[in-house]
């Protein structure tokens, strides 16, 4: 096991009714940004809880936050703090939203040009304002981590970033408050969910047999439960597992003192920001490729997840492997999802596209060892049509 630090301040409000309680931890003399999506945050409710529970304070509002939140959009949120004097955000929605508000917390107090945090990974940050969130679709994971995703169309470009100033104050998860989602949301989520363990999971053995066990234990409740939740959407104890996984999966307690891939988040963030396709949904695409093109570096691992997260434990270590990397992909298009680049009108052009933005980027040695290539991308994404 490697050296590691873990450190995670983010306050966990979890269970049915949690939105009330949000009055005793956004300051009574707070005035508050609510940033939010779409219209589904009101049709649904919640907003209006959140309204109840922050009666007394000074509220304005701000949606619109796209999936994929675009980097235009942040600059107009900060223009409403900078005229409202907002001293406290309040993030109500899933990861995009979330997202969003750690970008506009810590742009709002940036002394430059914003776009820097993006360039600098998020570096530069020296402070960035208080916020809370009320989670709203399990996925990403950001309600318990300081790092974020935002996106440019203009510049095709989806930048990742992360400062220890942009954890979340507090985080609200209210299983019920799921059981309106879009089965193709809730799918979203599981396969994002999913991918974030197996990216700090599936690179090279290094004795760290506690993650090791929690990531698999996810991994196989995942499996189980997630096509339930698409079978029962209302089942609250379904709903909370998931839930619960989505913020293990990605608060950093798995991938302390373990190697960590990301090689497929990086590919899929340019499927991305190249036809807005869904983020898990590029995920999906990439993964079971990407095990099998890197399977010899991942040959250790691939068998332990073989046997400890599928059962398969018959056969040549080739046969194991390759049945592994076939009920990964199984169980996303159980899940609805398809796992072809075709599926989502990309073709060899795009691929050709997709190698270019990585390199513009400085995506050029990806992977827990840093030596996934451009050229190995492409052989990767050929392998995914």
């Amino acid at each position: 096991m490697k050296n590691f630090d873990f450190h995670n301040p983010t306050h966990i409000l979890f269970g049915k009714g949690r939105i009330a309680d949000l009055n005793e931890h956004v300051p009574v003399d707070a005035k508050v940004l609510i940033i939010y999506g779409g219209g589904s945050a009101e049709r649904t409710g919640v907003l209006g809880q959140v309204r109840a529970a922050l009666t007394g304070r000074t509220l304005v509002e701000f949606g619109g936050i796209e999936p994929n939140p675009h980097y235009a959009t942040t600059l107009n949120a900060i223009q409403v703090i900078n005229d409202n004097d907002i001293t406290f955000l309040l993030a109500v929605g899933g990861g995009s939203v979330i997202d969003a508000t750690k970008f506009i917390a810590a742009a709002a107090l940036y002394d430059g040009d914003p776009w820097e945090i993006l360039t600098s990974g998020g570096s530069n940050i020296k402070a960035a304002m208080p916020f809370g969130t009320v989670l709203t679709l399990p996925a990403t994971g950001s309600e318990m981590n300081s790092g974020a995703v935002i996106t440019d169309p203009d510049k095709v470009a989806k930048l990742a970033f992360r400062s220890p100033y942009c954890y979340p104050l507090f985080s609200v998860l209210d299983p019920e408050i799921t059981y309106t989602l879009p089965a193709r949301q809730v799918a979203n989520g599981v396969v994002d969910s999913f991918v974030h363990i197996v990216e700090q999971y599936l690179t090279y053995p290094s004795a760290a047999y506690v993650q090791d066990g929690f990531a698999e234990s996810m991994l196989r409740t995942l499996i189980k439960l997630g096509p339930k939740a698409l079978e029962t959407p209302e089942d609250y104890d379904i709903r909370a597992n998931l839930m619960w996984i989505a913020t293990l999966a990605l608060n950093g307690l798995i991938g302390a003192g373990v190697p960590q891939d990301w090689a497929s988040h990086m590919i899929g963030h340019e499927i991305t920001a190249l036809n807005n396709t869904d983020h898990a949904r590029t995920l999906a695409v990439v993964l079971p490729s990407l095990m099998n093109d890197q399977r010899e570096h991942k040959h250790d691992k691939l068998l332990q997840y073989a046997s400890n997260v599928w059962g398969i434990n018959e056969g040549s270590d080739d046969v194991r492997i390759d049945a592994a990397i076939m009920a990964t992909r199984a169980f996303f298009e159980k899940l609805g999802i398809k796992t072809r680049l075709s599926d989502y009108d990309i073709g060899a052009p795009e691929i050709e596209r997709i190698i270019t933005d990585l390199k513009a980027h400085g995506m050029t040695a990806l992977g827990e060892r840093h030596d996934i290539s451009p050229t190995d991308v492409r052989r990767i994404l050929e392998a995914s049509l």
